[in-house]
């Protein structure tokens, strides 16, 4: 809800911060992506670390044209990105990483809160909502990137006992 990416500014002249509003999407579109890739080195389940790495070199492709013309086609890095972040808090919910899981579910309820008052037509609230979810998924990408290690996210069988 801005016009950082816009050729010109509301003034009229011309819009000195995009380039590095271009710069700062393309950094987080990259961020994202090799996120995912590396969380997939994590997983201990083959197809699971297959899809979360499908996800992180897609969304470096999507969520950069999110800044371009192809804005509508970026959006579907929101979709990948979620399903991502759902996989991942499933495996962190049958970890004993206690304050991740807190913070998975935080994460997760931020992006569908924001997406329920954007879609019922709440813009005002919707744009304070969209900076708490991205505050608390960049918080939560650090968290899972720097507190976690393979053994995190091996599989449990129902008996107890770890794969």
């Amino acid at each position: 809800m801005s016009n950082l990416f816009a050729t010109t500014a509301i003034n009229g002249s011309e819009n000195s911060g995009r380039i590095w509003a271009i710069i700062g999407m393309a950094f987080h579109s990259a961020g994202y992506g090799i996120f995912f890739i590396n969380i997939s080195k994590k997983m201990s389940s083959i197809p699971w670390a297959n899809i979360l790495k499908f996800i992180g070199a897609t969304d470096i492709v999507l969520i950069f044209l999110i800044a371009t013309p192809l804005h509508d086609l970026g959006t579907i890095s929101i979709i990948l990105t979620l399903t991502g972040l759902f996989i991942i808090t499933v495996f962190i919910l049958r970890s004993k990483l206690h304050l991740l899981k807190f913070c998975c579910i935080i994460c997760l309820l931020t992006y569908y809160g924001f997406f329920s008052l954007f879609g019922l037509g709440y813009l005002g609230l919707s744009i304070i909502m969209q900076k708490v979810y991205v505050i608390s998924s960049v918080l939560l990408v650090l968290g899972l990137e720097h507190f976690t290690k393979y053994e995190d996210f091996r599989q449990i069988k129902s008996g107890g006992q770890k794969t």
